[in-house]
């Protein structure tokens, strides 16, 4: 029909394959593509949110759980199992069927290929066959056995002599073929039982398939109603791509600038940081002379004044030791001592010795005269600058923002006008017009189709009457046939209720033989006809395998491949199976992924001619960017480094500052140098010279306690010295290498600015055609987008799926497993009868009145009355 053919139609422009666009981007040059292979691979492009398809909700659930029947259902498959446990002959069929598509010939069958494929068949049907000879023999020797049986009576043989002798153990006899027509009753009455609830079980399940046909037709419905609005949708969502490369296309400094700013800042940061550091250096330097300073004149100051106490206190104590009295031989040994200890009587760290760090602090001050922070500032404000520079040079980009747009509504209304070229809403106006008139036509039929169930429910229960007739015979005759028995009554003289009860048990044999050939035929007849459709439909449909052979390469003409897209698009050649497209749409996919229309329908070459037009590319070629305007450091900058450099921190002699700030106040210690002089002095005669030197001892602890103490422990010499070791420190570590390192910094910015002037156009390009992917990949993101939505979201063919389910579930489960059981269960009633019947001839002869009877005389048997 034509609206399959529009529907179809519909679904092909979404299709993206995997072609290049290499016819329309020629004007790529080859050299460009060349060098994008070697350069690193582009940042994502920012995802784009398009939003969801509008769902479609189907309301088949094409599901069947059969209950408490569903026991006797596995117990027909287990059955149907053990007569038929071959597997499923795929490779049997699939040859006859290419053999026989001809027709079926009878000369052909002759060949020998034709005949083993026979024999494989009856080898496959041997159970089926064993099973429906044994039915064939059971239909045809029961009317000869009940033929022969009633002659047989008639002849007063089996059974029929109304004669009845006499036994022993004639009770136990007829207690065993009562209990054995019981229980051979009961279970002819659970086969009924399991009959007839197969036979309900397919009148209820009528109803139920109305359900199925109702909520499949409705969800065709849906498909067909929501299938336009998903693909305006899909158009309607080009606008979120055409806005973003809008949007960026007018926000082009900052992007484009930004991308450019990134990649230089990888080389021209870190030198700007080097030389920002340089200048925190610079400031250090300065406070770390000028602590050098301040505190080397705190230490000259202290250590001044305690050299000049020490120096009067030793002059004063020579004077002491040059006296007359020291001459004398027992004292002059003493003071030759004291004498010669004289010389350590005087300080140790002399500061005053150590270079002035004036000139260099001088320097340094002129150097900071130039403020290099700043400087570098300018250099990053200048490089930051990027993204304004390139707005400045790409206003021509920015300005043809109103053509671009009008090329982008253009690609717009071409997509749209694609998408509209085909009938859409008219095609599946028309297909929803055919379900509803199907629909109807079904409906139509709902009273025919409940006639007919009701006919077939007459029939089966008409054929179950048979075999109720026959229980109720033999149930009447167990009941009239023990109730009136009295075993003091001989075979002659038995009662009317016993002997109606030996009467309906015949007439239930009578029943048996007359129906159980009937019953056998038609179970035989739906045994071969329903066993064959579960081996050989139904189960492999539930596995598959059934869509295996249909999708089995050239099976219906050697020259054609697939059956499926021939039919459907007269092109066998295409991988499309039934399998996969019912795979697909079990998973509730898209109707064009599981019809694979890509293969039929692309829209690729569409889409370069749209979307990737050669108009936007000259736009996007027209970019142009020169960085040549940014400088990082300034040349006040480079000189304030090299004056730096030379300012002379390096020529200090800072480990004579460390030798010094290491060294004690004093050579010696003056507490121990008092003892010392305090135990000479003892030595001595009393006198003056003694008191002498007991006052310079004490002159010279007050000199310890007055001035060295506070040198030592008090917090301004403490500080001072300290803050004098880490200036030094500092200054040496800053002044280590202090040229090399200045170079270093002015060659890292030189670097810097080489590669913006001389190598920046490369980085511009290589960024640049990022952006324009940027662009691109927003269109691609649509393109991409739109082939995964009609893969999986749009034209949903879940009802397709669900329609094959639903026939499995109706005629196999509902159907097929339904008078699987009934066969089953009549069946096994059949075979039952065989021995009931026996059972009742046997149980009959206890019951009924018999014309004679055996008579016993003393005289004449006596050893028969012994016994």
């Amino acid at each position: 029909m034509l609206w399959t053919r529009w529907l179809v139609l519909l679904l092909c422009w979404g299709a993206t394959g995997s072609e290049q666009q290499a016819d329309e981007r020629g004007a790529v040059p080859a050299e460009v593509r060349s060098d994008s292979r070697r350069e690193r691979s582009p940042p994502p492009v920012e995802p784009l949110d398009f939003g969801f398809v509008p769902a479609a909700v189907y309301n088949t659930h094409a599901y069947y759980e059969p209950g408490s029947i569903g026991i006797l259902f596995h117990m027909v498959h287990a059955f149907l199992y053990m007569v038929q446990p071959n597997l499923f002959p795929k490779d049997l069929i699939v040859k006859v069927i290419q053999q026989n598509m001809g027709g079926i010939k009878i000369e052909e069958w002759r060949k020998p290929e034709n005949v083993v494929l026979l024999l494989q068949w009856i080898q496959y049907e041997s159970g089926f066959l064993v099973c429906a000879t044994f039915g064939v023999v059971f239909v045809v020797l029961i009317p000869i056995i009940a033929m022969c049986f009633c002659m047989c009576r008639c002849c007063d043989n089996c059974g029929g002599e109304m004669h009845q002798r006499q036994r022993k153990n004639a009770d136990c006899h007829r207690g065993f073929y009562t209990a054995s027509l019981i229980a051979t009753t009961i279970f002819i009455i659970v086969g009924v039982l399991i009959a007839l609830a197969a036979n309900h079980n397919i009148s209820s399940q009528v109803k139920s398939t109305r359900r199925l046909i109702n909520t499949n037709m409705r969800d065709l419905k849906t498909f067909a109603n929501n299938t336009p609005a998903q693909v305006d949708y899909l158009t309607a969502q080009y606008t979120t791509a055409k806005n973003k490369v809008l949007s960026d296309l007018d926000n082009i400094g900052p992007l484009l600038g930004g991308r450019i700013h990134i990649q230089l800042e990888k080389s021209v940061i870190p030198s700007l940081d080097t030389a920002l550091r340089m200048a925190g250096a610079m400031r250090e330097t300065k406070e770390a002379l000028e602590n050098v300073s301040s505190s080397l004149e705190v230490l000259q100051d202290g250590v001044g004044k305690l050299q000049a106490s020490l120096s009067g206190e030793r002059a004063s104590l020579s004077n002491t030791l040059s006296d007359p009295a020291c001459t004398n031989g027992a004292v002059s040994h003493t003071c030759n001592t004291i004498r010669s200890t004289l010389s350590q009587l005087g300080i140790n760290a002399d500061f005053s010795k150590v270079p002035d760090v004036n000139h260099a602090l001088a320097n340094v001050n002129t150097v900071l005269k130039t403020d290099l922070s700043n400087i570098v500032q300018k250099g990053y404000a200048s490089f930051n600058d990027t993204p304004r520079l390139v707005k400045e040079q790409t206003k021509n980009i920015v300005a043809a923002l109103p053509r671009v747009k009008g090329m982008l509504d253009k690609i717009g209304a071409e997509i749209t006008g694609f998408s509209k070229m085909f009938p859409v809403e008219a095609s599946l106006a028309n297909f929803t017009i055919f379900l509803n008139e199907r629909h109807k036509a079904i409906e139509s039929y709902y009273p025919q189709i409940d006639q007919m169930d009701f006919y077939r429910w007459i029939a089966c229960v008409a054929v179950l009457c048979m075999v109720v007739l026959v229980l109720a015979f033999n149930i009447l005759g167990l009941l009239c046939g023990n109730c009136g028995y009295d075993k003091q009554a001989t075979p002659t003289t038995r009662g009317c209720l016993s002997n109606t009860g030996g009467n309906l048990l015949m007439a239930g044999v009578g029943f048996s033989f007359i129906f159980a050939w009937v019953l056998m035929a038609i179970v035989t007849t739906l045994f071969v006809v329903g066993g064959n459709v579960e081996k050989l439909i139904c189960e492999p449909l539930a596995n598959r395998q059934l869509f295996k052979i249909i999708d089995t390469p050239f099976l219906v003409h050697p020259e054609k491949r697939n059956f499926l897209p021939g039919m459907l698009f007269q092109n066998p050649n295409i991988d499309l199976t039934l399998g996969g497209m019912y795979r697909e749409c079990y998973d509730n996919n898209g109707l064009y992924h599981a019809l694979q229309l890509e293969t039929m329908f692309n829209i690729n070459s569409f889409l370069n001619r749209t979307v990737y037009n050669r108009d936007l590319a000259k736009v996007f070629d027209s970019v142009q960017v020169d960085l040549q305007g940014i400088t990082l450091l300034e040349q006040a900058g480079r000189d304030n480094l090299i004056n730096f450099a030379n300012s002379g921190i390096g020529q200090i002699d800072y480990q004579a500052y460390l030798t010094e700030v290491n060294k004690g106040v004093t050579l010696i210690d003056l507490l121990s140098f008092c003892s010392d002089l305090e135990a000479q002095a003892d030595q001595l005669p009393r006198g003056a010279l003694e008191n002498a030197l007991r006052g310079h001892a004490s002159s010279i602890r007050s000199i310890h306690r007055e001035q060295v103490v506070p040198l030592e422990q008090a917090m301004k010499y403490v500080r001072a010295r300290s803050t004098l070791h880490q200036s030094i420190k500092q200054l040496q570590k800053t002044s280590n290498d202090l040229p090399v390192k200045v170079t270093n910094v002015l060659s890292a910015i030189d670097a810097a600015e080489y590669l913006i002037t001389h190598n920046a156009s490369h980085v511009v390009k290589q960024e640049t055609k990022v952006y324009v992917q940027g662009l691109v990949g927003y269109f691609k993101q649509y393109t991409e987008w739109v082939r995964n939505s009609l893969s999986a979201e749009v034209a949903q063919c879940k009802p397709i799926s669900n329609i094959v389910d639903s026939m499995e579930i109706v005629g196999c489960s509902f159907i097929i497993d339904s008078v699987n059981t009934f066969w089953f269960g009549l069946g096994g009633c059949c075979i039952l009868l065989i021995p009931s019947i026996i059972f009742s001839v046997k149980l009959a002869k206890y019951y009924r009145r018999m014309d004679t009877e055996d008579v016993f005389e003393d005289s004449s048997y006596p050893w028969l009355v012994a016994l």
